[in-house]
């Protein structure tokens, strides 16, 4: 008799998961959205209309055997499911793949793919007739976003502020901030640290009205619209029963070597919603579904030695526009075959390029890598959208 596997949330992980068991098992992946939303586009789909419609990929192609339901979990017990609708699915192996929330325009604020299209057209349009831009927060998001914004209109003043030390927290080098500065620098976005607002802008993040806002430094900022780019917050409020135990206060999920959630032996968590590692990323999700399939597998199967996930170092791929960006990744030579190492070496003393000997990898790679295409066909292929 075939289990249930129920994949609660269908984003970058849910879905690789899903997908992967499809063909052994019975799978049921819950989402709330209607379709699936490609957020690592979603900033270029804010500047760009061409995009907009990218960040959409529909769902309906994903499974070949399993059920996608539009709904949204509500409760979540070892063993069973409650949904927004009242409906209750039982599940012998439940995998929580919900993500985190995050403030527009980095992730759409709505379940409804027409609602969230109009949204971002909207902002363009507001975005396009501003000529002063605030963006609160140096992270990748911020810089991102104040890349995409230099790469669609050059003209613009673009400023960043942080009340933090240093751009893009975390265990990065100082020579890849160093490269983030120098292409920040040179696209004529202002980058302000160590200070903060000393009160909420006046309009909505996104709309457009001129203000002036003082930074705790006593300096004074004239913008004409603000975005907040900071203040992912982890969706596990549905959790009950034992399950509670391990959401620990920030919201996060402590979890085992194998991904069960501590306590458990048939519950996984994946991606944002995890304490295994920092940051949080789409790729961080990605590389845990293949463990948790292989281990649902395991299960299934009748048990055995389950796999630990090993947590990579810290790497990050930051475009800046298109064309712009960097690459932090120490390890590179051991992610690419020996022949794709040398060709990569080879250009990059044609070019005089000296970051790739300390691991990063600059504006021409990264925009190979995922500035020009931001790894949509990848996920349009997955599942199976044209």
């Amino acid at each position: 008799m075939r289990t249930t596997v129920a994949v609660v949330g269908g984003g970058y992980g849910g879905i690789a998961v899903a997908k992967e068991l499809d063909a052994f098992t019975d799978v049921v992946l819950i989402e709330a959205r209607d379709t699936f939303v490609h957020n690592v586009a979603a900033l270029r789909g804010l500047t760009d209309s061409q995009w907009t419609d990218r960040l959409f990929l529909p769902y309906d192609r994903l499974l070949t055997r399993g059920t996608v339901i539009r709904d949204r979990a509500v409760r979540v017990e070892a063993g069973s499911v409650t949904l927004r609708s009242g409906t209750r699915i039982e599940a012998g192996h439940i995998v929580l793949a919900t993500g985190s929330a995050y403030p527009f325009p980095a992730k759409a604020d709505t379940e409804d793919s027409a609602t969230a299209k109009s949204r971002y057209h909207h902002t363009r349009r507001a975005l396009a007739r501003a000529g002063r831009i605030l963006l609160l927060g140096a992270g990748p998001v911020g810089l991102e976003l104040a890349g995409e914004i230099k790469a669609a209109w050059p003209g613009k003043s673009v400023t960043i502020v942080d009340p933090g030390p240093e751009i893009v927290s975390g265990g990065y080098s100082d020579a890849f901030r160093a490269e983030l500065r120098r292409q920040l620098d040179a696209m004529d976005i202002r980058v302000i640290l160590g200070t903060r607002l000393r009160e909420q802008p006046p309009s909505a993040a996104g709309e457009a009205r001129t203000f002036t806002a003082t930074l705790q430094s006593g300096e004074r900022l004239t913008a004409d619209l603000w975005f907040r780019c900071f203040g992912g917050s982890p969706d596990t409020g549905y959790l009950a029963g034992d399950l509670t135990t391990a959401r620990r206060p920030d919201g996060r999920l402590t979890v085992t070597p194998d991904l069960r959630l501590a306590g458990q032996q048939r519950v996984f968590a994946l991606g944002d919603i995890t304490a295994i590692e920092e940051p949080k990323q789409a790729g961080t999700a990605v590389a845990h579904a293949p463990v948790i399939a292989a281990n649902i597998r395991t299960l299934l199967d009748g048990g055995g030695p389950l796999t630990a996930y090993q947590p990579g170092p810290p790497g990050i791929v930051l475009p800046l526009g298109p064309h712009g960006g960097a690459t932090y990744a120490p390890n590179w030579r051991d992610q690419v075959d020996p022949a794709t190492a040398a060709h990569i070496g080879q250009q990059a003393r044609e070019r005089g390029d000296t970051l790739l000997a300390l691991g990063i990898l600059g504006a021409e790679l990264t925009s190979q890598l995922k500035g020009e295409h931001l790894n949509v066909g990848e996920y349009a292929a997955l599942l199976n959208a044209t």
